[in-house]
């Protein structure tokens, strides 16, 4: 009755549930049934057990929601292993349905499957191949073969890996994920050395005036922040990860901060396509530090604590102010040309294999590519690239930046009207068909002098004066006037042997 329950409340709210099992009988009761306590036997059935974690949410959630000490009823969510469908969750929804007019006491369930070894055997101290994850965080006694990888890679794992069944875990396992998150670091660490001299509220280039290339960039970014938004709110979490991973690799490392290295190392300190990418770099950067904050904290926080200027919102953490709505809200610009681009640019990359393999060429730059294309589509997008032929500042035919040349990091690009073009120009065996463009590509030493500077091949090398020494393209040339003109300092030309033009 009334009185029974109230007693019993009481001695809970005062000593906790392990109450019921101290107490006899006797204390359990209210003054007015003392004198019974012979007629009663205190219950210890598994019934009583899942009724009591059942009915957490009463004491945990409800009495907090009600006391606005920071919780709100119903949960937001339950998070469990998978036998939890019969226990706890279930237990849980008859107590609150029943005491709740109907009211479930979460609003989600999320189910989790178990940790096993990386041969998917069940972990056991008998079988010694308990991962502990201390140990993973702080490294073992032989710092060489068990590293301390810090919370971040443990916790890079935990947010890589299907949760929703049971979950392979082991040094093997945690090696290969360090690989990826030393990955993601090497990304900040890029974005960041690149806005050393950069002032947002000075240098930032309006949106209107970015080339075509850095509109598709921050597009793309906006794409995949909302996409990581998205997973994570829905705690899809291996979805979230993968994202982030295939981001900083597929569309920054292997295109967009390559292309990058020749507008941010070569340019003059305030050229417009620097200035441009810098910009972009700028938005790429706080966009990837807001996006991994909640996977990776530690390094999200390093990167936030390290930026090179003052923030806008001047917030003292990466966990102030959440994603920015203007990061979140750039529209997608000429993503089919920037796709084709892309294509085309590795399957130059496939032809130039080959002419690695035989040492025709080195690096992409020691290299001319010929590219033909029946489709009047593909072959449009490619002319409307296609550069000057030789180096120059300003360009003539592009704006420096979205421009074949510098996309695929190639000296010379040449689009031809017929495939017999390309078999003149080229030897056959350093000649293919594209598998994902279509396209067919030639490649061939490239003509010229190689410059000193930007070590790309141009035939005008070395036309220009030898004021800054013999080995130097137009372009080059005037970046080094610029800084000595912004910088009131005098270049000095190192000595150097003169190239030997290239037939």
């Amino acid at each position: 009755d009334e009185h029974t329950l109230d007693h019993i409340q009481s001695i809970i709210a005062e000593q906790g549930c392990d109450a019921w099992w101290k107490l006899d009988e006797v204390d359990l009761l209210p003054e007015m049934y003392k004198d019974q306590a012979d007629k009663w036997t205190k219950g210890t059935d598994t019934m009583d057990v899942w009724f009591d974690s059942g009915s957490s949410w009463a004491g945990v959630v409800q009495e907090r929601a009600e006391k606005e000490m920071g919780l709100s009823f119903p949960a937001d969510v339950y998070l469990e292993g998978s036998d939890q469908h019969r226990g706890w969750f279930q237990s849980s929804l008859l107590t609150s349905v029943a005491a709740n007019k109907g009211q479930a006491p979460y609003k989600a369930v999320l189910t989790h499957g178990f940790v096993l070894d990386e041969k998917g055997f069940k972990m056991s101290k008998s079988l010694g191949n308990v991962v502990n994850p201390l140990q993973v965080i702080e490294g073992g006694n032989n710092k060489k073969l068990e590293p301390a990888y810090g919370a971040d890679v443990l916790r890079l794992w935990v947010a890589s890996v299907d949760y929703a069944g049971d979950v392979r875990v082991g040094a093997n396992i945690i090696k290969q994920t360090f690989e990826s998150y030393r990955k993601l670091r090497n990304t900040a660490r890029y974005l960041i050395g690149n806005l050393a001299d950069y002032d947002p509220s000075k240098d930032a280039v309006a949106y209107d005036d970015l080339p075509s290339m850095d509109k598709w960039m921050l597009g793309t970014m906006s794409q995949v922040l909302n996409e990581v938004d998205d997973a994570l709110s829905n705690y899809q979490f291996g979805r979230a990860t993968n994202e982030i991973l295939r981001f900083a690799t597929a569309d920054l490392s292997n295109f967009y901060l390559d292309v990058a290295k020749d507008r941010l190392y070569i340019s003059a300190v305030d050229d417009a396509r620097r200035r441009s990418c810098q910009t972009v770099i700028h938005a790429l950067l706080e966009g990837f530090a807001k996006s991994i904050a909640p996977i990776l904290p530690h390094m999200a926080e390093d990167i936030w604590q390290n930026l090179p200027y003052k923030t806008e919102e001047d917030n003292s953490s990466v966990f102030e102010g959440g994603l920015s709505e203007k990061l979140m809200s750039y529209p997608e610009v000429d993503a089919e040309k920037w796709n084709l681009v892309r294509n085309v640019r590795t399957d130059v990359n496939q032809v130039l294999e080959s002419a690695r393999k035989d040492k025709l060429v080195g690096a992409s730059l020691d290299a001319a590519a010929y590219i033909y294309t029946s489709d009047d589509k593909i072959k449009a997008v490619l002319s409307e690239l296609d550069g000057d032929e030789s180096l120059i500042t300003p360009s003539v035919k592009t704006n420096g930046v979205d421009e074949l040349r510098t996309a695929f990091m190639i000296s010379q690009v040449h689009i031809v009207d017929s495939e017999d073009a390309i078999t003149e120009a080229c030897d056959s065996e350093y000649t293919g068909k594209g598998e994902l463009s279509g396209c067919m590509i030639g490649v061939k030493k490239a003509e010229g002098t190689k410059c000193g500077r930007c070590w790309f091949y141009d035939k005008e090398v070395g036309k220009h004066g030898s004021k800054y020494g013999p080995d130097l393209c137009q372009r080059c040339g005037e970046a080094i006037f610029s800084w000595e003109e912004s910088s009131g300092n005098e270049f000095s030309a190192p000595v150097v042997e003169e190239a030997a033009p290239v037939a």
